[in-house]
């Protein structure tokens, strides 16, 4: 791009929320206007108005990226809202560059200015190009937001709304100049992800009183975004509107934000207000309104759900209502936390990127949604923060963490398994959905990178346990104060973390053709195999002897034929000992329904997966949720919230199970990345009767459909053209698949019913 703008802030804060405009004639003579192009963005968040009407729907731009090296803009077609004379308006807020970021407290890491840089392309007929760009020509003025923040909320004054500053002949009385900002412009990239967009509106589902006379609003469903509201009052009446995503004692349940205020006030003009507070969002189901003029009644308050702007491509359902619900709140916690940085939480005072989360989600996101570009807008700001900090992916991506002034609470930040391995384990599940071995090709340093810096921390006897590991994090045994003291051994946890990383890059290396790197990872992965079994493997017993050890071993194929069916064996006898309920946490429970099915326990992965006793994936179902908890019990049996001082009720993480539940219950699996072939494998179980999977792929849409009646299995298949794969049904030997609509029916043998408590 040819910059002529430059990044300009408004000469006084005006709480932080300032207004920008430049009032601009086109030239004459060059004929009617071919195109109009703004090419827009901010430190901070802006939205944009030209002769006042907006310049999209995008919400929150630029979103977040490591704004250290990269500073994404968007680039808007606005050829229909140019006139002869024009107004474009920026409206400026915090955002993640200046609003309070990580539950450690601060605020203004990135800087204590705010800046807008838009430059305006208009091209007339003749070829010409007038361009109107940010710089020390424009004004700044005070808007109606008194206060913004992601966490804390937004306040705005109805009195203070006047869109006049967004038309030509504006006054501008209390207006001022602007300051240029020094502002490197080769730090300006493009959007590789989509934009944050509105993407569904609720309505009130319940207004109640509460015990202690507040009123309470029950939107049905836990989400993200805002609640927009329509008020009539007396000028200066203020409506308070705090946000939460359960009730407790049948009061709101703020306690899990811990210091997020997640507040907004609206106070009103005297005539008819609207409000929507565009500059923050809160994770909720449910509100406490205060100082509402009147009776309050449900067409006044309305549900905003945001999030970036993903096409949805894969569906599943069954006979099972709980499980579906389940996979509802599946979809729905996705949806909430991918908010242009795919993050732990939306509601606390955290909703951060941690890598972590989205290692173990990756396959079931790209499933779910088409997450191609968003994941690879994310992976190019790790491969930056790794390239800056020796190799190392850290815990959050982007990395605000390292400008806290003391260490986390986890220490100094160093490579860890499953949260550094995102590096890894998310561009390999971007290929295996999509097919496009780019992402290998632009992400292989920084996978490489990982796996060597990992090499260099690995004990004088060939595993790593020897810095800080999450391990299997929230274990349900693990103390609600303590979530790292799970019982699988950290090193075990580790040390096959790395081996599966390894494996992949040496993988991608040969894919890649570089046959130097496919050597040296494969002997990596070589090595930390060997030292695995000889570290941790005793006939067939893994160190530690606990669920998500065997699963883990099982599933990354790190023991030998006899070892891995004693382990399979020893894995169908834990989860019947625990009567089927979860025992595993962060690290286990992605691959412990698939270690069952490979090692031939597929009922006893049926007795996992639709255990309703806490802990389980149904019991927060049971217990009225809507999104996958963080903890397995962040709501107890009494309806309490659970004590642990980390307890979001919004966290996908733990919903990775749907992965399996889309391969093994629906039966779509790729045989071949990006689904060029297919196997159609659904294997019944758990008292289903039915299932319907569908998939949108590169190569058109896949969906199979099986009922059971009796010993009676029929399957249904559809397959697009160009599409060959395999049919593998229960007690049938595979078969070659072709393009077209299939029914087939087989008699299938009970499974042997797994052991009772």
């Amino acid at each position: 791009m040819n910059w002529q703008a430059r990044m300009i802030t408004a000469a006084e804060d005006f709480n932080g929320a300032p207004l920008l405009r430049r009032e601009f004639v086109l030239e004459e003579g060059h004929g009617a206007v071919a195109r109009a192009t703004l090419t827009l963005t901010a430190l901070g968040v802006v939205e944009a108005w030209l002769n006042g009407r907006p310049v999209s729907e995008d919400l929150l731009t630029p979103g977040w990226s490591s704004y250290e090296w990269r500073l994404r803009y968007a680039t808007y077609d606005v050829t229909q809202l140019v006139d002869n004379t024009s107004v474009l308006g920026l409206a400026l807020g915090n955002g993640w560059f200046r609003g309070r970021l990580t539950w450690m407290g601060g605020s203004g890491f990135y800087g204590d200015k705010l800046g807008a840089f838009a430059q305006l392309e208009v091209t007339f007929e003749d070829g010409t190009t007038q361009v109107v760009g940010t710089d020390d020509t424009w004004s700044s003025g005070p808007s109606a937001v008194l206060a913004n923040d992601l966490y804390d909320g937004e306040t705005i004054d109805g009195r203070l709304v006047d869109d006049s500053w967004k038309q030509p002949a504006f006054a501008g009385e209390g207006w001022k100049g602007v300051e240029p900002l020094d502002f490197d412009a080769a730090r300006l990239t493009p959007y590789v992800g989509p934009a944050v967009k509105r993407w569904a509106e609720l309505p009130v589902k319940e207004i109640t009183t509460s015990p202690s006379g507040k009123t309470l609003v029950d939107f049905g469903q836990n989400l993200v975004g805002w609640i927009k509201i329509r008020a009539h009052g007396p000028a200066g009446t203020e409506i308070t509107v705090r946000h939460a995503e359960v009730l407790e004692g049948g009061e709101l349940g703020t306690r899990p934000l811990r210091s997020a205020l997640a507040t907004d006030k609206f106070i009103l003009s005297g005539g008819e207000d609207v409000f929507e507070p565009t500059f923050t969002f809160h994770g909720f189901r449910y509100a406490e309104i205060t100082g509402w003029p009147g009776e309050l009644v449900p067409d006044s308050l309305t549900a905003v759900a945001v999030g970036s702007d993903l096409k949805r491509i894969g569906t599943f359902r069954t006979s099972d209502p709980t499980l579906n619900q389940f996979h509802e709140n599946v979809v729905w916690g996705m949806r909430g936390n991918f908010v242009d940085v795919p993050t732990d939480c939306p509601q606390r005072d955290e909703r951060l990127g941690w890598t972590g989360d989205i290692a173990a989600f990756a396959p079931t996101a790209a499933f779910l949604y088409d997450v191609d570009a968003f994941l690879s807008d994310w992976l190019i700001d790790l491969a930056l923060e790794q390239e800056h900090h020796d190799g190392i992916v850290g815990f959050v991506i982007p990395d605000v963490l390292k400008y806290l002034d003391k260490p986390t609470t986890f220490g100094p930040v160093e490579s860890t398994a499953i949260w550094s391995d995102a590096s890894v384990w998310v561009p390999w599940a971007l290929y295996q959905a999509y097919g496009d071995e780019d992402v290998l090709r632009r992400q292989f340093d920084s996978m490489a990178s990982h796996v060597r810096r990992v090499r260099s921390l690995l004990s004088p006897s060939g595993v790593w346990d020897g810095n800080f590991q999450f391990g299997d994090w929230l274990d349900p045994d693990a103390p609600p104060e303590d979530p790292a003291k799970a019982k699988a051994d950290k090193g075990v946890v580790a040390t096959a973390c790395a081996y599966r990383s390894a494996k992949l890059v040496a993988a991608t290396s040969a894919l890649l053709g570089l046959t130097a790197e496919q050597a040296e990872f494969e002997q990596l992965a070589s090595d930390l195999r060997s030292a695995f079994n000889t570290n941790y493997v005793r006939d067939g017993v893994v160190h530690s002897d606990c669920a998500t050890v065997y699963a883990l071993a099982i599933v990354f194929e790190l023991l030998d034929a006899a070892d891995e069916k004693a382990a399979g064996e020893r894995l169908a006898e834990l989860s019947a000992a625990a009567g089927y309920r979860i025992s595993t946490g962060f690290a286990g429970t992605p691959f412990i329904t698939d270690a069952l099915t490979k090692t031939g326990h597929v009922e006893d992965a049926y007795r996992l997966l639709l255990e309703r006793e806490c802990p389980s994936w149904l019991y927060p179902v049971t217990m009225g949720a809507t999104t996958v908890w963080e903890r397995w019990d962040s709501m107890l049996p009494d309806g309490t919230i659970n004590p642990g001082e980390m307890t979001s009720f919004n966290h996908y993480a733990l919903g990775a199970v749907a992965d399996w539940m889309h391969r093994v219950v629906g039966g779509i699996s790729p045989l071949t990345p990006g689904y060029a072939s297919v196997l159609i494998a659904p294997l019944p179980g758990g008292g289903l009767t039915e299932a319907e999977t569908a998939l949108e792929t590169p190569h058109g849409r896949i969906a199979v459909r099986w009922e059971l009646e009796g010993d009676q299995l029929t399957v249904e298949a559809d397959v697009p053209s160009g599409i060959t794969g395999i049919l593998r049904l229960p007690g049938q030997d595979d078969r070659p698949l072709s393009a077209g609509h299939l029914t087939e029916k087989v008699t299938i043998v009970p499974a042997v019913t797994a052991p009772q408590r």
